[in-house]
Formats: structure tokens, sequence, C-alpha cells
């Protein structure tokens, strides 16, 4: 067992990104600290060149001969850069280049977010070309100030506008970057003008109450009590304040007087008499000084809003109105989007391809081939038949699709529908055809349908509607290419919208391909971790080749060899597994407060969901079913029941099923199957009882077979030809998919145990606990619910060692015995006794 363990260990090591997230780390700290050090060499180039620029002038010109020698710091390539960038460049702006330079490679070496530097990259580079500008304005005939695109600009300019057109672009340049980036405005001005005056008025009241004597003899600043412990309840507000750099407006801030034990303290009488109490001291309250201006940065400041004055009739009662506080709410989510982005679901296999179009076959009979002879003569026969039933047509207008021709006819007035369609079998003898259907009318059109087959159909490769525009711009959750319509149009359906599909036919005419057709759909739209498949073959031989995506498109029960499911039994647990996969889904989006998986996974991108708490991205599940009636015939209610489940409740959840069968019959077909799969595929069938099984009304019995399918979800019927996907392509695409990287196992089903799991041995020695056997108790006795699920999101386990702790758990008698689809009841009420049970078992050993 100790090999089996370190194994499964080395597994989620190789499945765990931390690895690949620190060399990420360590590429991106080297890119900044090369940044940093780029930088840094240009600014001390850039100093050289001032300092003997002119000497180097010659070496720069001549980089590659090594006989001269550069008298700049940092040598040729030091002399080079700084004549490339100042004379020849920005001038003195391109210091500016050092700066983004240094911050950005800084904030890469330090793991900072860098949208943080797009407001300084956006008005660096704006102040570069500002400044070369206006270096060049001014001072053109020094190079080494403005450079050459300063001299250049300027030249531009002033040949359309002149120098006073180019003096005032200057001028509202200047502005924009005060404005925008130093955030100056006229407030701040007038703002920075009132302190000014406001400090020489404090200065001039300071040095005249210096000289002023002092009220009634005593200095008020002698009771000022500096231990803020010993401040009694009671305060003065006095006008008369030390020397500051702030002044008062004495006639706005009345003084509010308070009165105990009796003493008289009013500052209006001539003399203030002090009674020397030791627990009554005055207070000499300073009034908070008014906000200075911030200093203009490049990110604003919040400064704290004054107290509004309310003003009263009485000038001794002042009120004060405090200001709102500010509330600073941060959406931690926003915050993680906006340092890591969104969480990416496909990151694990982030360089995982699509299979491409070569896979697929060309085929040379590609596209419909008009027989203008074939439709005349069509046309004639069914005009005559019409006639000679009295049946007179105003209009006539042919569909040429790949197997079957639309003809669609306009009556004259008066001429009952019933009557022409009850020509159906008249219609076919006279144009010998294998098989005619009568649509009367075509749902939203005024014409009657007359479908005719061709003599000679044409096959619609599967290439033709993977490379189809449609499909490919498909903005569809599961889109499936089924092929194309009679006006030669590629369908394609959301599977997630039908919600579930029911395929039904007779033996040999296309079911099989229209699976694989529906499969390598979703192959080439969607990703390995966008959707999984539970694939079941009573045959055995039919989707034997997908077990080659296995680790990648599959999900399996733990424990399970093969992904493609035979056997009838692990059906049973299969679909009892989906249902428990349905619930606890259920549970995390009761959890995530959304309605469906879609809203659920989006909530999860935006990381609004903690993973810690059991959230993780759901994947669509699509269970296909290939030979439905044998499932039928030896299981019975055993699958129906969880099957008529999945189909009532797993929409939401993004549970898809599709189920195939060539016994459309109603002991197969039953009224639970057929009310929960309002979608539903007809391939040809014998008799018109079945069509009416499959479809609810006739139509598929009178189909040519070979891919001929009628499709309805719930209204009207389109007639599709399927598109062909041979075996040979299917292996092309599975081993291309295979051939890359993969996941680690297959994606893994919840664990169930059927009633023959109830008779098995639990009996296990205490000593061969798990060692999370205490905590995973207290974790089910706290819930009051004996699942194995429930112990994977708390605990973080796998499928199997959860499994292993439930059977221990019943062993111990804390959980009850297996009981279907439903959680195992816990025998011990809480907490307390639990402590009491491990404490008994103690003892006993």
């Amino acid at each position: 067992m100790a090999p089996k363990k370190s194994q499964n260990t080395s597994t989620e090591n190789e499945r765990s990104p931390i690895s690949s997230f620190k060399m990420k780390r360590q590429y991106q700290f080297i890119l900044g600290s090369l940044f940093v050090l780029l930088a840094l060499a240009m600014g001390v180039a850039f100093i050289s060149y001032f300092v003997n620029g002119h000497v180097d002038q010659s070496v720069a010109n001549a980089f590659i001969d090594r006989e001269k020698e550069a008298q700049n710091w940092m040598g040729k390539s030091g002399a080079w850069m700084a004549e490339t960038l100042i004379p020849n460049g920005f001038g003195v702006a391109s210091f500016l280049l050092v700066k983004l330079l240094f911050v950005t490679g800084a904030f890469m070496a330090l793991d900072l977010p860098l949208k943080r530097l797009k407001s300084m990259w956006f008005w660096d580079l704006f102040a570069l070309i500002v400044l070369s500008l206006l270096f060049g304005f001014f001072a053109n005939s020094l190079p080494e100030l403005g450079g050459t695109v300063g001299f250049e600009i300027n030249s531009f300019i002033q040949d359309y506008i002149g120098k006073t057109g180019t003096l005032l672009v200057l001028v509202f340049c200047i502005l924009l970057y005060m404005i925008f980036k130093i955030r100056w405005s006229p407030d701040t001005l007038k703002a920075f003008y009132e302190k000014k005056k406001a400090d020489l008025e404090a200065d001039v009241a300071a040095a005249s109450q210096e000289n002023a004597p002092q009220a009634g003899g005593y200095n008020l600043e002698e009771y000022a009590v500096s231990d803020p412990e010993n401040t009694p309840d009671y305060a003065i507000e006095e006008l008369v304040q030390p020397k500051s750099s702030f002044e008062i407006d004495k006639e706005a801030l009345k003084p509010t007087i308070s009165s105990y034990s009796g003493i008289d303290l009013n500052p209006n009488k001539t003399g203030l008499s002090p009674i020397h109490e030791p627990d009554v001291e005055p207070v000499l309250i300073t009034p908070t000084p008014p906000i200075t201006p911030p200093t203009p940065l490049s990110t604003p400041l919040t400064v704290e809003s004054p107290k509004e004055i309310i003003p009263t009739q009485d000038e001794s009662f002042v009120i004060e109105k405090a200001p709102d506080e500010d509330l600073i709410v941060e959406n931690l989510a926003a915050k993680l989007v906006e340092d890591f982005g969104l969480f990416d679901p496909t990151l694990e296999l982030s360089h995982y391809k699509f299979p491409t179009l070569e896979l697929l076959k060309d085929y040379s009979s590609v596209g419909i081939t008009i027989n203008q002879e074939e439709l005349e003569e069509n046309k004639n026969r069914i005009v005559e038949t019409l006639r000679n039933y009295k049946i007179d047509i105003a209009q006539i207008k042919a569909t040429v699709g790949p197997s079957v021709t639309l003809y669609e006819i306009v009556p004259e007035a008066g001429i009952r529908i019933s009557k022409i369609k009850s020509l159906e079998d008249d219609i076919a003898l006279s144009l010998s055809a294998l098989g005619i259907r009568i649509i009367a009318p075509i749902p939203g059109k005024g014409t009657i349908g007359i479908e005719v087959p061709n003599k000679n159909p044409t096959m619609v490769p599967m290439k033709t509607v993977i490379a189809a525009s449609r499909f490919q711009e498909a903005e569809m959750e599961l889109p499936i290419a089924l092929g194309k319509t009679i006006s030669n149009e590629t369908f394609v359906v959301d599977l997630a919208k039908m919600p579930h599909l029911l395929m039904a036919g007779a033996t040999g005419q296309g079911k099989s391909v229209g699976l694989n057709a529906v499969l390598t759909s979703l192959l080439y739209k969607k990703h390995p971790a966008e959707v999984k498949f539970v694939l079941v073959d009573p045959k055995k031989v039919e989707l034997t080749l997908f077990n080659k995506i296995e680790r990648h498109y599959l999900a399996k029960l733990p424990d399970t060899e093969d992904a493609i499911i035979t056997d009838n039994n692990k059906v049973i647990n299969t679909l009892n597994s989906l249902c428990i996969e349905m619930d606890n889904r259920y549970s995390l989006l009761k959890d995530a407060m959304v309605r469906n998986i879609k809203e659920y996974n989006e909530k999860f991108k935006s990381r609004k969901l903690n993973p810690e708490l059991g959230h993780r991205f759901l994947p669509y599940i699509v269970l296909v079913v290939d030979e439905f009636a044998d499932l039928i015939m030896t299981a019975g209610k055993e699958v129906e029941t969880p099957i008529a489940r999945l189909a009532q409740l797993a929409r939401a959840i993004g549970i898809h099923l599709i189920i195939a069968t060539q016994r459309p019959s109603v002991n197969v077909i039953t009224g639970i199957i057929k009310a929960n799969f309002p979608a539903r595929i007809a391939f040809r069938v014998t008799s018109k009882i079945d069509s009416r099984t499959i479809l609810d009304t006739q139509g598929a019995e009178q189909l040519i077979g070979r891919g001929d399918l009628l499709y309805t979800n719930g209204n009207d019927l389109v007639r599709v030809q399927c598109a062909f996907v041979d075996t040979p392509e299917v292996e092309k695409i599975v081993d291309y998919i295979g051939s890359q990287k993969a996941y680690a196992t297959a994606y893994q089903l919840p664990e169930y145990v059927g009633e023959e799991g109830s008779n098995v041995n639990l009996e296990f020695d205490i000593s061969e606990r798990d060692p999370m056997f205490r905590e995973a108790a207290e974790i089910i006795v706290t819930a009051q619910q004996g699942s194995a699920s429930l112990l994977q999101r708390k605990l973080k386990l796998g499928y199997n060692r959860a499994g292993r702790l439930i059977d221990q758990l019943e062993a111990a008698g804390i959980v009850g015995p297996f009981e279907g689809s439903k959680a195992r009841t816990v025998n011990i009420p809480d907490l307390v006794a639990l402590e009491h049970f491990f404490t008994n078992e103690q003892n006993e050993n």
C-alpha cells in the first residue's frame, strides 16, 4: 500500500500548478530586474552625455570601429544610446524614459499589478512629447534640449498655424497635464491664496495679542490641562488662544459656556474670579485648524470634511453638525480579478490544441448538383396527378436539398388541403419515388410542401458542416452540427437548450453515425475543461474509439478500469452516481445563490466563490447511451428511475442526456421518458406507430434512410440530412487529442455503492483507521449527513479515501448502512455524544 500512496502523492504534485507558478514568478523577476538595470544604464549614459557628449559624437556614428574609444561612462553603447535619444530624439525629456523603465521593472520584480502603470505610462509619454515640443519652441538652437523630434514637430505646426498658434497649443497641453495629472484647478489656487492671507492675518493678530494685557490679570494658558485622563466632563471654549499659525473667525465661532457648582465664568463680565478647587479646573480647547489644501499629487487625497456651522438667532448658541463618515467598501472579488484576472478553467491544459479540419476527409461528391430534367419531370407529374383529381395549382416552386427536393405549391382558391394530403400515395405512385412526404401547410408559409427524394442523393461530409460559419461562430454552450436542411443550410442546435435528446430509428438508418456527429461537434468546439462525456455502449463496439481521450474528455466512477461502460450493473451505478453529482451541484448552486450552471461558472470565474468552501468550476456532463432498449430489457426500473430523475432535474446544473435506441416501442420509450425529452431525432422507421411513438406524429416512416432524419424540439418538424463522419475520421480525431498532454485521470464521478455493497464485511481494526477518522466523524456528526461527498469538500480528499472513511465510520457504528442515492443516517446526535463514544472505545481497548 505504501508505494501506491507515494504514487498518488506524486500525481497530485504533477497536477498542482504551484511549480509552474514559481517558474513564471522567477521569469517575471528576471525580466523586471533587467528593466531596472537598463534604466540605470540609460540614466548614467544620459548624464555622461551632458559632460562629454560632443567628444563622443564621432564615436557614436562609427559604432563598429573598435579603434575609437568613447568618453561616455557606459562606453560606446552609452554614447550611441544617448546620441540617439537626446539630440536625435526627444532631448532632455528623454529622462522620462529612464523613469518609465525603472518603475515598470520594479513593479515586475516585486510582483505588483501592472495595471496601475497605465496612467503613468500615458501621462509620461504625453509629457515626453510636450516637453520636447516646448524646448524645441524656445531653444531650437540647442538640439540637446528639444531634440530632433521637438524641432521637427515645431516646424510642422508653425508652417500651418504660426508661432502664436503653436504657443497656444503648448499652453493648452500644459493645462491638460496640470488638470488631469497634477489635479490643479481654480479652486486649488483660490484656497492657496486664502491660506496665505489667513497666515498673514494670524501673524498680525498674534503680534498684537502679545502686546495686549491679560484679561483680569490672569493668563488662561496656565489653566490648560495636559493630561487627557484627568479632564473633567465640562469644557470652556475660550477665544483667547496661544500664538498659532492660524486664526479663528470670532464672529462665526461664539464660545459655549458650561456652569458647574455655581461658578460664574462669563467672559462678558469685566473680571474673572477663579475658584481654587482641586477637582474643578477650566480646560482650554483649541479649535481644529482649517484643512490645508493638499499638495498636487499623481493620485487624489481623501480629506475629512470640516464641521458645518448652522447659524442661529442667539449669538451665544452655536450648533455644529458633524459630517457623515466616508464609507470604504472593499470588493475582495474585484480586487482579485484586478490582480490576477478572471479564473481560467483551461489553464491546466493551456497548450491544448483543438482538432484541425485536415483530420476530416474530403469527398469528391460534395455540393448539390441540380438536374433540370429531373425537376421538370417531377413538376409535370405532380401537376398532372393533381389535375386528374380536379385540383388546380396557381404556383409551384422547387428547393433542391442534398437528398430531398421540396416542391412548394399554391393551390387555387377553394381547394381543401385535406384533399391534397389524401393523395400522398397517388403522387408517390406517379413519381415512382421511394417515399413522398406532404407538409400541408408549411408552417409560416401559405404553401403546401411535397418532399420528393432525389434520384442521386448527395452526401453531407462532416467537414463541410464543421467548417461552416454558422457552426464556427455559434454562440452556444454546447453547439451540435447535425447536417444540412432541404435549403442546404447547416443545421446547428444547442444541446444545453434542448436540454436532452432522444434518437430513435430502425437498424442501419444512421443512429451511430449521428452519435459520432454529435460527439465530433463537441470535440471541435469545447475544451476538455468545459465538457465531459459519460459513454454507455452495451454493444461494446460503437464507442470504443473514444477510450483514447479518457483523460481529456471522459468521466467515470472511481476504481473502474474502462471509461466506456458496457456492463449493465456499472450503468446503474453510474446513473446513480450522476444523481449524487446532481445533488452536490445543486447544493453548490444554492450556496452560491444562482439558478443555473452558467451563472455559477461566471461567478466562479469572477472569483466571487471561495474554493476552500468546496466551490469549483463545473464542466458540462453529457451522458450518451447508444442502445437504451437493451438497458430497459435487462435492468428495467433501476435504469428508468435515475434516467427520469436526471431528465427532470439535471438541466440547470449542466448534465444533459443523449439516448439512442433502435426499438422505438412504448415499453422502451415510456411516457416518463418522452415527457422529459422534448428534443427528438427520428431516423427512418418501419411503421407509422413507431413514428408516432418517437415524434407524436407520422412522417418518419417516409424517410429514405442513410442519415435522413426529422428533428423536433416541441415545435415543428425539420428534415435534415445528417452529416457523415466515418470511423477512420473519428480515429484520427481521437488520436490527435490523445497524443496531447492530458489530466492525470479521467473526471471522477462521486462514488456509489449498490445494494450488493451492503453485504460486504466492514470489520476494521482500530489501529488501521485513517488518521483523519476523528475529524471526519466530527464533520459527519456536526452536519448530521453521512456522505462521502461531504468529506471530500470539507477535508479536501479524493473519492477513494473519502469512501474508505465512510466505510470505517459505518463499521464503528457512527453512520448507518447505505441507502441508495440518499445520504446515510448518522447514529450519534451531537459532538458530546461523539466524545463519550471515543472515550468508551478507548476504555474497552
